[in-house]
């Protein structure tokens, strides 16, 4: 794994000395003219896709390790597909919103130090996250524990919740697996340490490939050799990660344990929690909304397809997340750095690179309309219904690669608490009433629903994009100095004390 300048000047390929120096240099002039805009923006896509690349590459990876589980699950045996599908997306998907939204403080908060410098902060901040997540994965383990009558509850037959129910008790170290590796991920971002990260997964996910079938398959473990693998991967990835970081590779960022992890908690709890409500809010959206569905005349053909496209939709967000990724570490950077013009600048890039890319997807699948959803059933009712949202689909996919790019300014930034109630008021007040008045009292049924569920999107896009057409980035930039020193504590007063010295 090479080093990340090795990484950058290759990437720059044989650019001026000059150009090189304003890589990683200060702040950009005012950008005036489309020829002085081209050039930044040439520059800008380098830096953005040198994060993005790995982090896309990442998600995908960490994404396909419950696809892949499910997939060998539907060879087992229909019960053992519906307990494993149940805990991978109502228990796990559940407590991932979770300990992936508190992760995401680090994104501000290590992002800002590292812009500045402040690199000795770095491995404090993901020891704080650390005792914060496992904490919270403590009181997780009771809704992995009583997932059984939680099932019943919300009326699943019951010997499915039985068997999902012991499925999840049996996947327990996946979820300190989430809080150990959230705040790994994080710390590896803030320094463009995407690389490593990108060969862990795909190790893990080649891995995991192989057990799958070996334990589940060739074994007959069943849902046993399902825990069993899902559990070694995941740990697999905490482990290399922090095998890496150990080894040295991180330089001043990471100078071993320290008590220094338990102070200021409070202040870190609040944005941990913040960022948790605000990326959870989202993700429990689009359930609530396949929810709906199932109450409709026709449910099963009305999950189906409802179900198909915002799988569809996913898949496509992918790329999105790791814009997002690579947007919070620009911003967050720059900002520590005192660069308000850059972070701003890169904003406008990563948008207008995102909205291209969702359009092109929306083109493909625009054009397949009439053959993708034979891929996915072969219900002729529920072809006809996917065909039909497709253009509801492909609005979709155009307005949430823009969205999560808008979010990522948010966590860059350290807005997790205001975007948390914009997405109150764009996807609970607005959003869901809209799609169930279209969906229930209008009769419109999953287009209905889908209306309302696009329509708090559209919503809370236009709000981030204000927001963030409203910042002041000097002021943003005057915060993040602020925020460095509060949270900072005793590292940041050693390290002005040895530069003054």
């Amino acid at each position: 794994m090479e080093n990340s300048d090795g990484l950058k000047q290759q990437l720059l390929g044989e650019g001026n000395s000059k150009e090189r120096e304003e890589f990683k240099g200060g702040d950009i002039e005012p950008v005036d003219g489309m020829r002085r805009f081209a050039e930044e923006f040439r520059w800008e896509s380098k830096r953005l896709w040198f994060l993005a690349g790995p982090a896309i590459f990442t998600s995908v990876c960490q994404y396909s390790l419950g696809a892949i589980t499910q997939a060998f699950a539907g060879h087992v045996g229909t019960l053992e597909l519906a307990a494993i599908s149940i805990e991978n997306s109502v228990i796990a998907g559940f407590s991932f919103g979770v300990m992936l939204g508190m992760g995401s403080a680090l994104e501000t908060l290590c992002g800002q130090a590292y812009g500045a410098g402040q690199l000795d902060m770095l491995g404090v901040y993901m020891q704080r996250s650390w005792v914060i997540l496992n904490t919270t994965a403590l009181l997780l383990c009771l809704f992995y524990i009583f997932a059984t009558p939680f099932l019943k509850l919300i009326g699943q037959a019951n010997h499915i919740a039985e068997a999902a129910g012991t499925f999840a008790l049996w996947m327990i170290p996946q979820l300190f697996a989430y809080s150990m590796n959230f705040p790994i991920a994080k710390f590896l971002q803030a320094q463009s340490k995407m690389m490593a990260m990108a060969v862990v997964s795909v190790i893990a996910l080649v891995l995991h490939t192989f057990f799958s079938w070996l334990l589940m398959i060739k074994l007959r473990w069943g849902m046993v050799g399902a825990a069993v693998v899902l559990n070694s991967s995941w740990w697999f990835i905490v482990i290399a990660q922090l095998v890496y970081i150990f080894s040295g590779t991180c330089g001043r960022a990471w100078n071993g344990f320290s008590w220094m992890a338990f102070q200021n908690l409070w202040g870190f709890v609040r944005l941990s929690l913040a960022s948790a409500v605000m990326l959870c809010l989202e993700i429990w959206y689009f359930m609530v909304l396949i929810l709906f569905a199932g109450y409709l005349t026709n449910p099963e053909i009305s999950v189906d397809a409802l179900s198909i496209c915002v799988n569809i939709l996913g898949w496509a967000v992918m790329v999105a997340i790791g814009s997002n990724a690579a947007t919070s570490v620009r911003v967050s950077n720059e900002l520590g750095a005192g660069h308000p013009r850059k972070a701003k600048f890169s904003v406008v890039v990563v948008v207008i690179t995102s909205f291209l890319i969702g359009l092109l997807l929306s083109l493909v699948l625009m054009i397949t309309r009439s053959d993708f959803p034979k891929a996915f059933t072969s219900s002729p009712q529920v072809e006809r219904l996917v065909k039909e949202l497709t253009p509801l689909l492909a609005i979709s996919i155009v307005i949430n690669n823009v969205q999560p790019v808008l979010s990522g300014v948010a966590i860059g930034a350290g807005w997790q608490a205001a975007v948390a109630y914009v997405n109150v008021g764009c996807y609970y007040i607005f959003g869901i009433p809209l799609g169930l008045i279209l969906g229930y009292v209008l009769n419109m049924g999953v287009v209905g629903i889908w209306y309302g569920m696009l329509g708090g999107t559209v919503l809370q896009t236009f709000m981030l994009f204000w927001m963030t057409y409203r910042t002041n980035w000097n002021k943003e930039a005057s915060i993040a100095e602020d925020r460095i020193r509060m949270w900072g504590g005793d590292v940041v007063k050693r390290v002005d004390e040895e530069n003054r010295s």
